[in-house]
């Protein structure tokens, strides 16, 4: 594989300034891609991180927007486009809180925010850069889901049930695009600690961490890898494909 494979192209990452996405972002930078690094609160540590990926060679933007909202959204690409070039390599990673519960403690107020995430967000992106995609006939759109859909994990269900909607929706769109040489994939990622996690009961990790095959905590960049995968040339022909990433976890 080429050192620096995404030369030429600009990839956008949402909620990229701390977690997975900043170990997306800066996997997707490394490997010679433009890359917008997007946030929603948190200036400050958005800036810290965007001086660290500059200080370590990536090029690009740093935008503060929404990653549910259309007009943000929309504003945020035709920025990037302006400065950087067209948006070709999309990653809707940005996430809400996950709670655990029981369906009776959810409503549909938290079920909708799930699903404005996990589906209306990649939608809102795939309309505001598909035009240039479809013009230059080449694109990527990886979402990233969780291995939660897979193992149908309980008290979970709005987020399950989004990452399922989402799934689905990657898989229809990689049919619908085919003909346009975009392809359309799923990372899923299995626990992988981050700031996120820093007030999870220890309990609970111990007892994940034990029904990991491999015996370690997963990355943010080992996360970055897959999708990179997903991102280069190398993977024109892979398309509506959904790849795991736990440790040899995946009993499904």
């Amino acid at each position: 594989m080429n050192a620096r494979p995404l030369e030429g192209h600009v990839a956008l990452v949402t909620g990229s300034s701390t977690g997975l996405g900043k170990g997306i972002l800066f996997r997707l930078a490394a490997a010679g891609a433009k890359v917008v690094m997007n946030y929603a609160n948190n200036q400050v540590r958005a800036e810290a991180a965007f001086e660290e990926l500059k200080a370590a060679g990536g090029e690009g933007l740093l935008i503060r927007a929404s990653a549910v909202d259309q007009d943000e959204i929309e504003e945020m690409v035709a920025q990037a486009s302006k400065e950087l070039g067209t948006v070709d390599i999309v990653v809707p990673n940005a996430t809400p809180d996950q709670p655990l519960k029981p369906i009776e403690e959810y409503d549909w107020d938290f079920y909708q925010t799930m699903l404005d995430f996990f589906v209306k967000s990649p939608y809102l992106l795939a309309r505001a850069t598909l035009p240039a995609m479809k013009a230059q006939k080449w694109g990527r759109y990886v979402n990233i889901g969780s291995e939660v859909y897979p193992a149908s994990f309980g008290n979970f269900s709005a987020y399950v049930a989004a990452k399922g909607g989402q799934i689905g929706w990657t898989r229809s769109m990689a049919t619908e695009l085919a003909p346009f040489g975009i392809t359309v994939n799923v990372v899923n990622p299995g626990w992988v600690p981050t700031e996120r996690h820093d007030n999870d009961p220890q309990e609970a990790k111990d007892d994940y961490l034990a029904m990991t095959p491999m015996a370690r905590w997963g990355t943010p960049e080992e996360i970055g890898d897959a999708v990179l995968y997903f991102a280069t040339p190398e993977a024109s022909f892979v398309s509506g494909q959904t790849l795991n990433v736990n440790g040899a976890r995946t009993p499904w």
